[in-house]
């Protein structure tokens, strides 16, 4: 994974931001999407379809695809979690938050 796909994933696409926030929990610890939903303050909808997004980009793995699945960090992505604090503090800095 590269520097460039983050930033797209983070700042440049649609739904990057809720993206990012769902990274930061995930490292933290696991959780399922309803818990992740309550947790961030989401649609729990919103929180499966950036899920979704994720999975398919290799960056969170779950125990299983029923509900209730615990959702982690990938091993790519803890292998990039260093550049995603970059691109997100960046991202902060830039977007006035």
């Amino acid at each position: 994974m590269n520097k460039v796909f983050l930033w797209w994933l983070i700042a440049g696409s649609k739904g990057g931001e809720n993206r990012a926030r769902i990274i930061l929990e995930l490292n933290i610890r696991p959780y399922n999407a309803n818990k992740l939903a309550q947790k961030l303050s989401l649609d729990y909808k919103t929180i499966r379809h950036h899920i979704d997004v994720l999975k398919e980009n290799n960056l969170v793995k779950s125990t299983g695809e029923t509900y209730g699945a615990l959702y982690f960090l990938s091993d790519e992505m803890e292998g990039v979690y260093d550049t995603f604090l970059e691109i997100w503090e960046e991202f902060k800095e830039n977007d006035g938050k």
